[in-house]
């Protein structure tokens, strides 16, 4: 009889803590903040984001305050952005902001600005974005003591394509292969770009930089050249090489552009420098090949006619296969390097908007 007692007086002080710990009003159950617990909690409503080169998005980021401190102090909300890298001991400065004074970085300078939706609203507002801006933010939000930090990515609508010089292939090291990739208006593709481009059919069987430093290839359709027949699909990991002395391809992306790309219509076949002045002569410049593949990709751009392009190579997008123009896929078709004094091809050009 005592031990059933006991139990009993146990069940109603638990009962009593409870109640001590939760309100019920109206059916709604508040929690109260422990004594000792976090008075600020920073939260993103959206684990990631997505938008495109030239467009607009807001990163989601609010803070909660314990509201038993608000008006207890004189410590003013300072908000932090920055973009983390694939060195996790390196973040790049983006926006900050505590009361009226605002400081922003680099080249996100007059692009970025605090949504305040509300008071406890600390999204950040990218506008003019570029192929440089994708990849993840960190948002901490600080007063006095206490900070908390929220992390949201920034995806990108666009395309992968792997990428070698006039050289031949393995020709470029890590920073050529960044280079490379700007020249033909693209930037070197993340291990997550690489990825979702494999899950999306893209098959290659020679490895290249990505962004992280790591040389990697993927491959749909496993055969002997290109890991084993045998093997399992997936993107081959070589792993982190010298970033000067090793030599391989590379992994470009790039996204949506704001000009026009196209075939100039021209009476007769063109030489390279034939078809540069060409181009200019039409109020446009020669295009590149991350162009053609925006194009391709994105705007379903197809033409059986192969063209000169900005590095001297020679292609032609297919975006609907047919019987000579790429009977088994979509694709941009590589045509190769040819001598640019004596071969004649057509041209593609791109005219920016203004």
């Amino acid at each position: 009889m005592k031990c059933i007692l006991f139990l009993v007086l146990i069940s109603l002080s638990w009962a009593d803590h409870l109640t001590d710990n939760y309100t019920l009003e109206h059916d709604r159950i508040i929690h109260i903040q422990a004594e000792n617990g976090p008075r600020l909690l920073v939260e993103a409503e959206q684990a990631k984001v997505f938008s495109h080169r030239g467009g607009n998005v807001t990163l989601p980021c609010k803070f909660y305050r314990d509201p038993s401190t608000i008006g207890s102090g004189t410590h003013k909300i300072r908000v932090k952005w920055t973009k983390l890298t694939s060195d996790y001991l390196k973040e790049i400065d983006v926006f900050v902001s505590m009361g009226y004074h605002k400081k922003t970085y680099g080249s996100y300078q007059g692009r970025v600005f605090l949504n305040r939706g509300s008071d406890n609203d600390a999204s950040l507002v990218i506008t003019d974005i570029t192929l440089e801006d994708y990849g993840r933010y960190k948002c901490e939000v600080i007063e006095g003591l206490e900070d908390d930090t929220a992390i949201v990515a920034l995806d990108l609508q666009g395309v992968v394509f792997p990428y070698f010089p006039r050289l031949g292939r393995y020709n470029l090291n890590f920073h050529e292969a960044q280079q490379a990739c700007l020249d033909q208006d693209s930037v070197i593709a993340s291990f997550d770009q690489l990825y979702d481009a494999w899950r999306a059919g893209l098959d290659w069987c020679n490895a290249g930089w990505l962004s992280d430093g790591s040389v990697q290839y993927p491959i749909t359709k496993p055969r002997e050249p290109c890991g084993g027949r045998n093997t399992v699909p997936g993107v081959r990991n070589y792993g982190f090489w010298d970033k000067d002395k090793s030599r391989y391809d590379v992994f470009c992306f790039t996204s949506n552009f704001n000009g026009r790309f196209y075939y100039l219509i021209h009476p007769t076949k063109l030489t390279y420098d034939e078809a540069v002045q060409a181009c200019l002569n039409d109020g446009a410049q020669i295009a590149k090949v991350g162009q053609m593949f925006a194009a391709w990709k994105l705007l379903g751009y197809d033409r059986c006619d192969a063209g000169w392009l900005a590095d001297g190579s020679v292609r032609y997008p297919i975006s609907r296969p047919r019987r000579r123009c790429s009977p088994t896929e979509a694709a941009v078709r590589f045509a190769g390097f040819p001598d640019k004094k004596h071969k004649l091809y057509g041209v593609y050009c791109f005219r920016a908007y203004n």
